[in-house]
């Protein structure tokens, strides 16, 4: 799965940046719930990339977010906080949301949108030298307005829904326009290009700017769409009792997907097959507790092996 890093490697692997939400979630599932727990894209991002290379967190919380969830992300070896704004008179973005016994479906209880009403937070001067940008989603314009601020990028990848779809789609064409690579799931694809067939949705949002699409299909895996080809992989098979809380496993991908390109330092056809199998494979343990805590525990190791189980199911001949 390339080369192991270790803090002392840190300065030798390509600088990694998220921008995105941290935020606080409350989650019902049929055999649980937890409320106010550590939750958002940038912080599940960051937590899962964290296992592969060093991460920076761009991203902004009111002062109602908890000591204790700070502690949680700084307890993850390599995650930069710097770029963490913390804004005392303001109120931290909450989600809630219920799964139902189908984990594919879920309907959402409420959105406190709070902070992110006002100014996106600053980018920190010493991360203009990331390398590796992932947009975590929010508004396609707040996208767009940071890529300028990190003038080495080497590679930018998005993440998108439904909503700016619908309610951004001049910006979010804008934004493809901007961007090397996008991921989404399935049903916002065919939102976004009127196509049903993910190959063909990505085919269509390659003509709109990106070098490559990753089309997200829950358990039935995932596709990339590059203008050299098409590559696909499944889902790490998992057992049912085995799945506690979906909520982070998307940016939990995107994180294992963006770790592995910065750990490797290519972003070629082929590195990109092998980072959508970490992606996979690190997004099944973030399936298996509540909140941020499975990848608390995760090691690196955990991850390899696991890697090659997923390896020998798919291999062919």
């Amino acid at each position: 799965m390339g080369t192991e890093f270790s803090t002392q490697r840190y300065d030798d692997i390509v600088k990694l940046v998220v921008t995105g939400t941290v935020g606080i979630d409350t989650v019902y599932t049929p055999r649980d719930k937890r409320e106010g727990i550590s939750g958002g894209s940038a912080a599940y991002f960051a937590a899962a990339a964290s296992k592969l290379c060093p991460v920076r967190v761009v991203a902004v919380v009111g002062g109602d977010w908890p000591k204790s969830h700070r502690s949680i992300l700084q307890g993850f070896s390599g995650v930069c906080l710097a770029g963490l704004e913390s804004r005392p008179n303001s109120r931290t973005f909450a989600w809630g949301g219920r799964y139902f016994d189908d984990v594919n479906r879920r309907e959402t209880l409420f959105t406190e949108v709070g902070v992110l009403q006002e100014a996106p937070p600053l980018v920190p001067s010493e991360y203009q030298s990331s390398e590796l940008v992932f947009l975590g989603n929010t508004h396609p314009a707040v996208q767009v307005g940071f890529i300028e601020q990190f003038p080495k990028r080497a590679l930018v990848v998005a993440d998108t829904m439904d909503l700016w779809i619908r309610t951004a789609h001049a910006e979010l064409c804008a934004l493809l326009k901007r961007v090397d690579g996008i991921i989404l799931n399935d049903s916002e694809a065919g939102e976004l290009t009127g196509y049903r067939n993910a190959i063909s949705a990505g085919r269509k949002i390659l003509e709109m700017g990106p070098k490559f699409v990753v089309v997200k299909k829950g358990e039935h895996g995932a596709i990339l769409v590059h203008r050299e080809g098409v590559a696909v992989i499944p889902a790490f098979p998992v057992e049912e009792a085995q799945v506690v809380d979906p909520t982070g496993a998307g940016d939990s991908f995107a994180g294992g997907f963006m770790g592995y390109l910065a750990s490797e330092g290519r972003t070629d056809f082929e590195t990109l097959q092998r980072a959508m199998a970490s992606g996979t494979v690190v997004a099944s343990f973030a399936l298996e507790s509540f909140g941020l805590e499975r990848m608390q525990s995760l090691t690196y190791e955990e991850i390899k092996n696991r890697l090659v189980q997923f390896q020998q199911m798919t291999r062919v001949g």
